[in-house]
């Protein structure tokens, strides 16, 4: 799911708008040279002089084409060639912190993620302090049942898209599974992103067997909400809740993937919120053949400044395969004529381009209810593939609902409602 152009370009333009404005005139092999600075006890090469924009070279470098970016005539946050200096007489503050120019008449505000402005995060806005208002509190939601989706974002939206990010809440339900480790020579504690999941109630997370089977609980914790992981700056904060509980289902696999089921059960429920909600299930043997779905992810990375890609939450628009299409096409692959598809797997994909990948293990792949399209319901547990997005070849998911009695019966025995996630409610 995650596009190295992409990626490389947000990142480059990321770069620029960090650099100190004294440094505006030395032209791109400057401002290379600035933000990779010479290693000791290495000869530096010298670079060959470089003229023109930063778009123009990505452009030229990474044929990428023309990439328009909407900005709304209320809110700019700076253009793709230059970063505006901010003026003298306002500072950088959340954009929900400023009533003029920042937050649009309907309440939704629009940020051009690939825009650069006078402030470094794109989440800030340069802003008047006399229009500076409180930060605002989250209002209390009033829900009306599990699966929905917010396709045009929660607090604001976002235009300039490259790679398939989704808007702020859109998927409320999505979830990432994080283990607390020591990173580098100095053993640095950070939040190491492990897999993704979906809430299927405000206590108990649902995720694939493969990425938590051998943990610990206390060595686990979710983080519900989160969207970018490199910013705190969104209006509604993500919510982090320590696990109690890992159960993985009895009849795993752990070489072939069978039955790749498992939930993690919290010590304390999440809070509802508007980027933070359940997902709805399946009834037992439900089928989505044909159906449009959508999975989610973030890819494997470290949470927070360190980590080493882009990382606001992705989705791939996806087309479910008929079982014995999907068997049929994995047979002409490396597994071979005998290959047996178990029924505990789902097929999804075969597009080019369009696939879940390394990391993205345990996220939903959520399909639309036939008579609510505005509503979802979690499909499959992305699993295994051969390569990502290859075309013609389908990625294969955990089958919800050829294990619903299984989940039912886990909520049931752990005291927990195993009605919040049926539909409609």
């Amino acid at each position: 799911m995650r596009q190295l152009v992409s990626a490389l370009t947000l990142v480059s333009l990321a770069m620029v708008a960090a650099l100190p404005a004294a440094q505006e005139d030395k032209g791109l092999t400057g401002l290379i040279e600035a933000a990779f600075p010479e290693t000791k006890g290495t000869s530096p090469q010298p670079l060959p002089e470089i003229n023109g924009d930063i778009d123009s070279l990505i452009q030229d470098v990474f044929n990428t084409g023309n990439v328009t970016s909407t900005t709304s005539r209320n809110l700019i946050l700076g253009t793709q060639n230059q970063t505006p200096s901010k003026p003298d007489d306002c500072e950088c503050v959340p954009y929900y912190q400023c009533k003029d120019g920042t937050i649009l008449d309907n309440g939704v505000g629009i940020i051009d993620i690939r825009g650069l402005g006078p402030c470094e995060n794109y989440l800030d806005v340069c802003c008047k302090p006399p229009d500076r208002q409180a930060p605002a509190t989250p209002p209390p939601i009033g829900r009306i049942g599990c699966g929905q989706r917010h396709a045009a974002g929660v607090g604001f939206r976002i235009t300039g898209q490259t790679d398939n990010e989704t808007q702020f809440g859109e998927f409320p339900w999505m979830v990432a599974i994080l283990k607390e480790e020591a990173i580098g020579a100095d053993g640095q504690k950070l939040n190491v992103y492990q897999c993704g999941g979906a809430l299927i109630h405000r206590q108990a997370v649902l995720t694939a067997a493969h990425c938590v089977n051998g943990k610990q609980p206390h060595e686990l914790k979710i983080r519900a909400g989160e969207w970018d992981t490199k910013t705190k700056n969104e209006i509604y904060p993500h919510q982090d809740r320590d696990v109690d509980r890992v159960v993985v289902h009895e009849n795993f696999h752990s070489g072939a993937l069978y039955n790749d089921y498992a939930i993690l059960f919290l010590k304390n429920p999440v809070e509802y919120a508007e980027n933070v909600d359940i997902v709805c299930l399946p009834e037992a043997n439900a089928i989505f053949d044909g159906s449009r779905c959508f999975a989610s992810g973030w890819g494997k990375d470290v949470f927070g400044k360190e980590g080493r890609y882009q990382v606001i939450l992705k989705k791939v628009e996806l087309p479910v395969v008929p079982h014995n299409i999907c068997q049929n096409v994995l047979r002409t692959t490396r597994l071979g004529r005998y290959f047996v598809l178990d029924q505990s797997f789902i097929c999804a994909g075969g597009e080019a381009g369009r696939d879940t990948c390394k990391g993205d293990g345990g996220s939903p792949l959520v399909c639309p209810l036939r008579n609510d399209p505005q509503r979802y319901v979690q499909a499959g547990i992305v699993a295994w593939g051969l390569g990502c997005g290859e075309s013609g070849t389908p990625g294969v998911y955990a089958n919800i609902a050829h294990s619903r009695r299984w989940i039912d019966e886990q909520m049931a025995f752990y005291n927990l409602d195993n009605t919040v996630y049926q539909y409609p409610n």
